[in-house]
């Protein structure tokens, strides 16, 4: 009970400190692009170190099998985080993180593509309602003409890269948690370092001290640490217990973008925002169908 108690709250930790990033990363002055591989490089190198003191090694015969797919899930990490970033640059923190958290709808469509799993009417209502939510946000007359839509866009954009990395994940079973977490990283390094080289360059060195605090706390912080405590929760709890408690991320969010930022929010949004976190919460609770066939 103890330990059960302790996983809970190291997931209610983490989904409480992703819900901050916002903040910090508008504090960063850098191309979305060198954010994410500055991000993608502390937190590798935070999560070797924690894999090295624990004395956990990485089960390396699976690796050759799935080596495309671990690849191709850390570009799609990358590209996720640069069209996030970017997306906060656009419009408010809050339809930002409401567009992003889309993914698990998009999920949800692509898995009878995929995987032959037949939609409940529960699942289809779900996607109908959280659909409807997005069309509410999109559509409110708060928005400030063409900035926003481009950041709900991004937002969207973001969220197809992560529900990417969440159905590439189901195809990766010979590596487990933060072991795939952290060869994820290197790819997303490996993706990043040559499109920002392409790009704008590296700009690193004339951030001042904000700057390099701020991309300090979201790379070991944000990610590496963050993700050491989600993925050691994850090892203890429920399915339905993680699926509830992960929503503490976009609520924190909303609430520091409201609140702190002092970002405005229309009834509508917020309408649209309630509609697509708990349709996918209830998407998420319910019974999984069966795949048919093989």
């Amino acid at each position: 009970m103890k330990q059960t108690n302790h996983a809970r709250l190291m997931l209610i930790l983490s989904m409480a400190v992703f819900g901050t990033l916002a903040p910090f990363v508008r504090h960063i002055p850098l191309t979305s692009g060198e954010l994410a591989l500055g991000r993608a490089v502390l937190a590798a190198g935070l999560i070797a170190l924690y894999l090295l003191i624990t004395g956990q090694k990485i089960p390396l015969h699976g690796l050759k099998k799935e080596l495309l797919l671990l690849l191709l899930s850390g570009a799609a990490m990358g590209i996720n985080w640069i069209l996030l970033f970017e997306a906060y640059k656009y419009t408010t923190v809050s339809i930002a993180t409401l567009s992003y958290y889309f993914a698990p709808v998009i999920v949800t469509a692509a898995c009878p593509l995929l995987f032959r799993e037949m939609l409940t009417g529960r699942q289809i209502l779900c996607f109908a309602m959280s659909t409807l939510g997005l069309a509410l946000i999109t559509l409110s007359g708060g928005l400030s003409g063409g900035r926003d839509l481009i950041g709900i866009l991004l937002g969207l954009g973001a969220a197809s890269f992560y529900a990417a990395v969440i159905l590439l994940n189901k195809f990766i079973r010979q590596i487990e948690g933060i072991h795939r977490t952290l060869l994820q990283f290197l790819a997303a390094i490996l993706v990043l370092t040559p499109y920002v080289a392409l790009t704008k360059g590296f700009c690193w060195p004339v951030m001042n001290l904000g700057g390099w605090a701020s991309l300090l706390t979201v790379g070991l912080i944000h990610t590496g640490m963050t993700y050491c405590l989600y993925f050691s929760a994850l090892k203890e709890l429920p399915g339905q217990t993680a699926a509830i408690l992960s929503y503490i991320d976009p609520l924190v969010a909303v609430v520091i973008s409201v609140c702190l930022l002092g970002e405005p929010i229309t009834f509508r949004q917020l309408l649209g925002g309630c509609m697509i976190l708990g349709f996918t919460l209830l998407n998420e609770l319910a019974p999984r169908p069966q795949a048919q066939g093989a």
